[in-house]
């Protein structure tokens, strides 16, 4: 046992990270490894691979990715800036880079393939981009002549076009919404609020018409018609495993599904474990959001607060998504569920995201004030 005594780097980890945020992770990490057997062995046996392929693969994603989780979050909030500048630097060159070079899946480029590996830039883009608009908010509450949110605005711009030009939708409506979230923490006046609503409507109407794909979803959503074939046996999977389920192993709909192992693995879960389970899972989501923004209601630092708020809000919208797929309740789209689904990119930089969540939410002397207003500073504090 580490004593309170030992001020080490280890042991002030150990008596300072929120421990309900780390079993929290560890905990959704778990069950993803746990469905992976449910929903990975009918996908590889369809593509002529070994049943337990994607298994193997996601047992040897867990390591790094905690790994990842764990040394960030020793990280104190001045390296945690740094670290996400870096990040963000690398992910937009890389995301630049897969415009040119990158694999085209499905009609999008949003891989860059490094040896044997292929790595989404978008996914490790989120996280940084969040804690690095935190801190231009945070230095323009502090210092209003700093101009953090016109920096801020330019660099939404700059990822929102390259998101666009992948085409990846599903990525740059959750960038924005989280982004627009933290800008309206931050004090966004009710012209920008007008202003970016109309943008925002804009674009999504822009996207409508000019790019095939984006009308095909939204119309099979709206009509029903078409090709809704994977909605739809994602909505037998769920009946068919009513409140408890049909039982580890038992499911049959979903050896057909063909993203069973990614974006549609809560339909799997729905299958063989039941709503309850999926209750349960949401839940947990839900307890990762309110628990960040718990936190960040009573943080003094304004970069804390609006990066916590915003990484929260990042996990939870995509998996509010993800989820509302699977429950017809959202147009299709190729988005995961956090720390579940299947995929080396999307689980690594997850982890990168908790990893700055426990960061920045660990108990620190310093830290200790009083309560203060999510959407209102009263007296800025500086950035550590």
């Amino acid at each position: 046992m580490v004593s309170r005594a030992d001020r080490g780097p280890l042991a002030d980890w150990f008596w300072t990270i929120d421990r309900f945020f780390l079993a929290a992770f560890i905990l959704l990490m778990g069950v993803g490894f746990m469905l992976s057997f449910a929903a990975s062995p009918p996908v590889a046996e369809r593509l002529g691979l070994d049943s337990f392929h994607f298994v193997k693969r996601h047992a040897v994603f867990i390591v790094p990715s905690l790994a990842v989780m764990i040394g960030l979050s020793f990280l104190t909030p001045r390296q945690v800036r740094r670290a996400a500048v870096i990040l963000l630097g690398i992910s937009l060159l890389l995301m630049v880079i897969a415009l040119f070079f990158g694999v085209e899946v499905k009609g999008s480029r949003r891989w860059v393939s490094i040896a044997s590996f292929s790595l989404q830039p978008s996914e490790f883009m989120k996280p940084a981009f969040v804690v690095v608009c935190a801190w231009l908010f945070a230095e323009h509450a502090r210092q209003p002549e700093i101009p953090g949110n016109l920096f801020a605005i330019i660099l939404f711009g700059i990822v929102a076009a390259l998101l666009v030009a992948q085409p990846d939708l599903g990525q740059t409506i959750l960038t924005s919404v989280v982004w627009g979230g933290m800008f309206f923490m931050a004090g966004m006046p009710w012209l920008w609020i007008m202003v970016l609503g109309m943008l925002g409507a804009g674009g999504f109407l822009t996207a409508y018409y000019m790019l095939p794909h984006v009308a095909g979803r939204i119309d099979r959503f709206l009509t029903g018609e078409g090709d809704t074939f994977q909605v739809d046996t994602a909505r037998d999977a769920i009946i068919r495993g009513d409140w408890f389920g049909q039982g580890p192993g038992e499911g049959i709909v979903k050896r057909i599904i063909p993203d069973s192992h990614t974006d549609f693995i809560f339909s799997v879960a729905a299958e063989e474990f039941g709503i309850l389970f999926c209750m349960l899972l949401v839940a947990i989501f839900a307890f990762i959001v309110l628990r960040g923004l718990s936190h960040a209601f009573k943080e003094r630092n304004d970069f804390n607060r609006f990066a916590v708020a915003g990484l929260v809000l990042q996990l939870g919208i995509q998996s509010m998504i993800n989820v509302g797929v699977n429950l017809e309740l959202m147009p299709a789209k190729g988005m995961t569920l956090p720390l579940i689904s299947y995929g080396g990119s999307s689980m690594i930089a997850v982890c990168v995201t908790a990893g700055f969540i426990l960061a920045l939410t660990r108990h620190r002397p310093e830290k200790r004030a009083q309560e203060r207003s999510l959407f209102r500073v009263t007296s800025a504090v500086p950035a550590e």
